[in-house]
């Protein structure tokens, strides 16, 4: 039998790939298709795929010309997978053409000719309306957001809104943004969406009016601090057809959604403890420190540690538990312990106290290591008691991580999906449930 193998984005899958592939096809007797992960296109310098993963993984499926199908998740995997499968012939567009000569060590390289006049970026072109999107606060996110967007496309920032109007021009001007407003009513009638990184206390009203306006929003995390409030924003949002998503930038990167995957899969067993910490010194007047402006190491930092525990362990917890050191009636340190029916997880936060932040996820067959910072993951292992099968898996971090979470909003807002399976709505609004408890000093202890 012989083994063909090719590669691609599939992004809005159209002719040109349908043509690829039958070339490729009739090639051999068992084609083998790679769905490449990596949704960034460096030539250009965007994060430029419209469909996901999985939405691309059923187009090609749904073609009926792929024999097999598997994932391409890192450089250098084209000369594994031909040997690992046996291929004998490596059939890629003309486009390419001599840049895999290298393969034919390992296997016939075919370079196929392309279907002129179509491809993915013109359909991109010729179907995508830019998103104009408005900014809602200056602060230190803020100014973080604004040079990501520059990664994306499909979007365009049009406004700024502070409603103090020194700072909101001051930012306008930074960043070349032709609008900027201190009236909210002005502000949300000239925009299609929203990035909101005001105060926390701010975020509930903000995403309330932005969406009885019709606007899409993306919310910086933590999106609310009850569970009550979450719900109720996501019933708007679902009632108009909206997208309300949280902007846990962790949940969207590349590297940790494999990880879930991995450990999901059955990589390391039965899940049955798991650790994460974050932690960051600070001092001085700040919003983080400042207990009337809900400051605290859990409302500012447990909706990333609380991610992997979810998504793991799920939302059905048997009791929760908080030990914490507060200053000024802020908590510099707390750590949680939740308990499930089969499983426990410990986090770990500090705005005063310096801890080790790293993953430990524990299961009945080996377990995961992500080395600190975790939360922005590039790296993590899976480690087993026969050292041999340990394994290592690299991936790029792109700048401040948040032009993934924006690629992930802007494509729910072009596809018509109306949440992220990424951190789920379900999953959002426990997180606000556990930052409530807290707050509400339910089974809180001193240290």
């Amino acid at each position: 039998m012989k083994k063909v193998i090719t590669y691609g984005t599939y992004d809005l899958l159209h002719q040109g790939h349908l043509n690829l592939l039958k070339r490729a096809k009739s090639l051999g007797d068992y084609l083998i298709v790679g769905v490449t992960t990596d949704c960034f296109d460096r030539e250009r310098g965007k994060l430029n795929v419209r469909n996901n993963l999985m939405e691309r993984i059923e187009s090609v499926k749904q073609t009926g010309l792929a024999d097999e199908i598997i994932i391409e998740e890192y450089v250098g995997q084209k000369i594994d997978d031909i040997q690992r499968y046996e291929v004998d012939i490596f059939a890629i567009g003309s486009d390419w053409m001599g840049q895999f000569d290298y393969l034919n060590e390992f296997c016939k390289v075919v370079y196929l000719p392309r279907t002129e006049g179509v491809s993915s970026t013109i359909l991109r072109n010729a179907s995508q309306k830019n998103v104009r999107l408005g900014v809602i606060g200056t602060g230190r996110i803020a100014n973080k957001f604004i040079p990501e967007a520059c990664f994306v496309s499909g979007v365009e920032i049009t406004s700024v809104y502070n409603p103090m109007p020194y700072e909101a021009a001051a930012f306008a001007k930074k960043y070349s943004i032709d609008d900027s407003q201190n009236s909210f009513n002005r502000f949300i009638k000239n925009v299609d969406a929203v990035y909101i990184a005001a105060p926390h206390l701010t975020h509930y009203d903000y995403i309330k009016q932005s969406l009885l306006e019709s606007k899409h929003v993306l919310c910086e995390t933590p999106m609310v601090l009850t569970g009550s409030q979450a719900r109720t924003l996501y019933k708007i949002a679902d009632d108009r057809k909206l997208v309300l998503m949280e902007a846990n930038k962790t949940a969207h990167c590349p590297a940790f959604n494999h990880l879930v995957t991995l450990i999901k899969s059955g990589a390391i067993g039965t899940v049955v403890d798991i650790e994460a910490s974050l932690s960051k010194l600070s001092s001085g007047n700040l919003r983080e420190l400042d207990v009337d402006q809900a400051g605290g190491s859990v409302t500012e930092l447990s909706s990333y540690p609380l991610l992997p525990i979810i998504k793991l362990l799920g939302k059905n917890y048997v009791e929760l538990n908080f030990y914490s050191k507060f200053e000024n009636k802020v908590d510099v340190y707390t750590k949680g312990l939740i308990r499930y029916k089969n499983a426990i997880a410990t986090f770990k936060l500090g705005l005063g106290v310096k801890t080790e932040g790293n993953l430990v996820i524990s299961g009945t067959k080996g377990y995961a290591y992500v080395s600190a910072p975790w939360w922005k993951t590039d790296y993590f292992e899976l480690r087993f008691e026969n050292q041999n099968l340990n394994k290592k898996y690299f991936y790029m971090y792109e700048g401040d991580g948040l032009r993934y979470e924006l690629q992930e909003f802007i494509s729910c807002i072009t596809n018509n999906r109306l949440s992220t399976q990424r951190l789920r709505r379900s999953e959002s609004s426990l997180i606000a449930d556990i930052i409530s408890s807290f707050l509400e000093k339910k089974n809180v202890i001193n240290l």
